[in-house]
């Protein structure tokens, strides 16, 4: 089932979230439902607060937009429960990067190209990774999402203070989205 977006302004998107046990109720579902939405909205990482839950849960699917898998970087589906990053490394790396619930507004953040990471899987194992490229920056953009940040929220305050208009329209609902607008909800 497809679930609506939440979009910026919604304070459910500001929030930090709450810890999943096992004893979650329709955690299954809740994950096949976000990948299905992921995908019908063209992304590549979801997190539960962009469809209104404040849980520290998120779905990543790199497949779509790396290409071939190689040494260097395979692409990976995953949903990461609880996850915790242990650590950075290597240099910080500047790329575009754009967010489901802030339609047409793509900006340049700077992230850790690598990073170590803790998490539970959907049957509540314990797994470690370590992520770099594509991944390590959609983990890093997902993550914000559950500790309440929005990658806005990293830009100087001239960048935001030029974006300012475009964000208020999206918050009013004022804005033409690529996936069907009633996906977005405040």
């Amino acid at each position: 089932m497809i679930l609506p977006i939440r979009g910026i302004g919604d304070p459910v998107l500001k929030r930090k979230g709450q810890d999943l046990s096992p004893d979650t109720k329709g955690l299954a579902e809740l994950i096949d439902n976000m990948f299905e939405t992921m995908y019908n909205a063209n992304g590549i990482g979801l997190a539960a607060p962009q469809v209104g839950l404040s849980y520290r849960l998120f779905v990543v699917d790199t497949h779509v937009s790396i290409q071939e898998d190689t040494d260097d970087e395979k692409g990976i589906k995953q949903a990461f429960i609880n996850p915790v990053i242990c650590s950075f490394s290597g240099d910080k790396i500047p790329f575009e990067e754009g967010c489901l619930s802030i339609p047409h507004i793509r900006e340049e953040i700077w992230r850790h190209d690598e990073i170590h990471v803790r998490y539970q899987d959907p049957a509540f194992n314990v797994q470690e990774a370590q992520f770099k490229g594509l991944i390590s920056r959609v983990f890093q953009h997902e993550f914000d999402h559950i500790e309440g940040i929005l990658f806005t929220d990293l830009l100087s305050p001239i960048k935001k203070g030029m974006l300012k208009g475009k964000l208020d329209k999206i918050k009013r609902g004022k804005v033409s989205v690529d996936y069907p607008m009633w996906l977005m909800k405040k």
